[in-house]
């Protein structure tokens, strides 16, 4: 999560210093305009105070990035200075994900608590047959041989089988019979668990990524086509200066939404990772 939250803060710095620059050559078209008398003093006072939104999100971006950086530095202990750390990593999501039941099945060979869960099973199993065999009697054969007058010689046989009148291991096998069915509740419980993890990510990244899908191939576009639009006209007095400032705020609201639900999403995927055990989305 710290990771991600570098990543998100060099997108989002990356898109403050962006909106900034746009915004600056707008301002610079505009002073020619009043130059020219094309817009009052007060729009362009209007424009000039409206800076001020791009420079708070420029030191606030930069403020949260050296923010996660540190924490991210904390968590690897690691004593670089800030300012010689950087992450580099994909900031964007990816449509292609597995199937749930591929997924499952995936976390049931992978999660290190289902399989030490089922080779308890196993053991207490190993312990119910040890303890029937040590409650086990095996009858003892003899044999003799000797010389003993007025006999010569002789040869004896003989054969002992202990009578068991009480089976003095039972409470043991009764135990281990025990043991091997509470693990086996265990291990179901165990395996609920990890179905229930499993679902809840996937059903997080797959929302998710339904969220972004329309952000790339519409919104974002739709976006700055609008303020490019919007900015144009009102350039040449066919917009009015309300309709230019708000597009570009949804064009800043578009985009930092974008980013925001990229972070989700990369959150998100590194939970389905964590629930499955293993690395299913890159």
């Amino acid at each position: 999560m710290a990771f991600v939250q570098t990543l998100q803060g060099k997108a989002v710095l990356a898109l403050a210093r962006e909106n900034l620059t746009y915004y600056d050559h707008l301002l610079d078209v505009n002073r020619e305009r009043y130059k020219a008398g094309a817009i009052a003093r007060v729009d362009l006072d209007r424009l000039e105070l409206q800076r001020v939104l791009y420079e708070s999100d420029l030191q606030a971006a930069e403020v949260s990035l050296r923010t996660a950086k540190i924490q991210l530095l904390a968590l690897l202990n690691d004593r670089t200075p800030m300012e010689q750390f950087d992450v580099t990593g994909p900031f964007d999501f990816s449509t292609e994900v597995k199937s749930l039941d591929e997924i499952r099945q995936t976390a049931l060979d992978s999660r290190p608590d289902l399989r030490a869960a089922l080779q308890s099973i196993e053991k207490a199993r190993t312990d119910h047959k040890l303890a029937v065999a040590s409650g086990s009697t095996d009858p003892t054969f003899g044999f003799d041989v000797g010389r003993n007058p007025p006999i010569d010689q002789y040869i004896g046989f003989s054969v002992n089988i202990p009578l068991r009148i009480f089976d003095r291991n039972q409470g043991e096998k009764k135990r281990t019979q025990l043991d091997i069915e509470r693990n086996e509740r265990l291990a179901d419980a165990t395996r609920a668990q990890v179905f229930s993890d499993v679902d809840s990510a996937y059903a997080t990244v797959s929302s998710t990524v339904l969220l972004l899908q329309p952000y790339k191939d519409r919104y974002l576009k739709q976006a700055e086509r609008v303020r490019d639009t919007i900015s144009f006209s009102y350039e040449h007095g066919a917009a009015s200066l309300l309709d230019f400032l708000n597009a570009q705020a949804d064009y800043r609201s578009v985009q930092l939404n974008y980013l925001n639900l990229v972070a989700s999403y990369l959150d998100a995927a590194d939970q389905l990772n964590l629930a499955v055990g293993h690395e299913v989305i890159p």
